[in-house]
């Protein structure tokens, strides 16, 4: 099998497995550093096999755009391009495609929407979106699925998880390679929906599975009720995604409900806001109180990225606007991410998950700057 748990967490569903592709095996739970455009914003790909990431998410939709799948694979592919060796999931840009061109215009047989690059007109379907994935060397694909939005009807979100039931088949039947396929759960805050669509993923039946949809405003309670209505559904042989689920608290308490991979660009994307990630809480580099500090963003780790630079440094770079600081705290946050990644697989196999849970937020949280 590609995907086995070998350890279950005896106090809740958090579960430590490995996912083996064609470029080599992915313990979970996992945390993919997003690289849109086939690359990490501010740092290299180099910069994050150095941290020992060895997953990372792409989106179809940005690369059809530029420089194209094409020109993409006759390179030799993402892994060529990108000089990356590890592992890459990428999105099938059905979410882009919304979010992008607000005058997209859906159909049957798929999307025409205006690059919000050049205002050309072009047209995705499933199959397209297939041959993109295909040709990049995706290692993991994602079906291309209809994403509504977020506060859309019952009748609009039903229509939704059929046509996105519809576009998984046209997925699966246009896939040519031996990569990973997943499906994608869709139906926004309503039950039933996402009962319906999980159903309808399991008959057609993938290599793995995402709960999409989440973290639009539903709101952080509602994101847990169907993320462990969802998971309850799923099997427990494949592997789990949350796509777009991110915060530390939010990684913490999805894995308790047992889901295994997770992206977010609020790592990556609040360094550049100034916003640091640390084991005591989320600090705002912009703050007086960094200002001409010589304490260190993590104090005792001798491997942390930065540890040979003070807040006080990294607050006047970041303040004169030079670009090294954005690659330090790119950095920076990156790392907490993995570390806290690495924290939370060895608690589930100490069997200690629940207890590791709660010590980290209770520091992350009440001394949060």
């Amino acid at each position: 099998m590609s995907f086995v748990v070998h350890n279950q967490d005896p106090s809740s569903k958090s579960r430590f497995g490995v996912l083996k592709t064609g470029s080599g095996e992915i313990e979970t739970p996992v945390f993919m550093p997003v690289c849109t455009k086939a690359v990490p914003k501010a740092i290299t790909s180099e910069d994050l096999d150095k941290m020992n990431f060895n997953l990372i998410v792409v989106n179809a939709y940005h690369l059809f755009l530029r420089p194209g799948h094409k020109e993409i694979k006759d390179f030799g592919g993402l892994h060529e391009f990108m000089n990356w060796k590890g592992n890459i999931l990428s999105d099938s840009g059905g979410f882009q495609v919304y979010s992008l061109s607000p005058s997209a215009r859906i159909h049957d047989d798929g999307v025409s929407f205006k690059s919000f690059l050049d205002g050309s007109t072009n047209f995705l379907s499933p199959e397209l979106s297939i041959e993109i994935q295909e040709s990049i060397s995706s290692d993991i694909m994602m079906i291309f699925d209809d994403c509504p939005k977020p506060d859309s009807t019952y009748s609009s979100m039903l229509s939704s998880i059929k046509r996105t039931r519809d576009w998984a088949v046209r997925s699966k039947k246009a896939k040519k390679s031996s990569n990973k396929l997943f499906g994608i759960v869709q139906g926004g805050i309503y039950d039933d929906l996402r009962k319906t669509s999980s159903e309808q993923m399991m008959e057609i039946d993938f290599d793995g599975y995402a709960i999409g949809g989440l973290g639009l405003g539903e709101g952080q309670e509602k994101t847990y009720e169907i993320t462990e209505q969802v998971c309850s559904l799923l099997p427990e042989n494949k592997p789990r995604y949350s796509m777009g689920i991110g915060k530390p608290e939010d990684i913490l308490n999805s894995v308790e409900l047992g889901v295994d991979i997770f992206d977010c660009v609020i790592p990556t994307r609040n360094a550049r806001n100034g916003t640091l990630y640390t084991t005591k809480g989320k600090i705002n580099i912009k703050n007086s109180a960094f200002t001409m500090s010589d304490n260190p963003i993590e104090e005792d780790d001798y491997n942390h990225p930065c540890a040979k630079f003070s807040l006080g440094y990294i607050k006047h770079l970041y303040m004169t606007k030079e670009i090294a600081a954005l690659q330090l705290m790119t950095l920076s946050n990156l790392y907490f991410y993995k570390q806290l990644i690495e924290s939370i697989k060895k608690s589930i196999k100490d069997g200690k998950f629940i207890a590791f849970k709660k010590n980290f937020l209770e520091r992350y949280q009440n001394e949060s700057n």
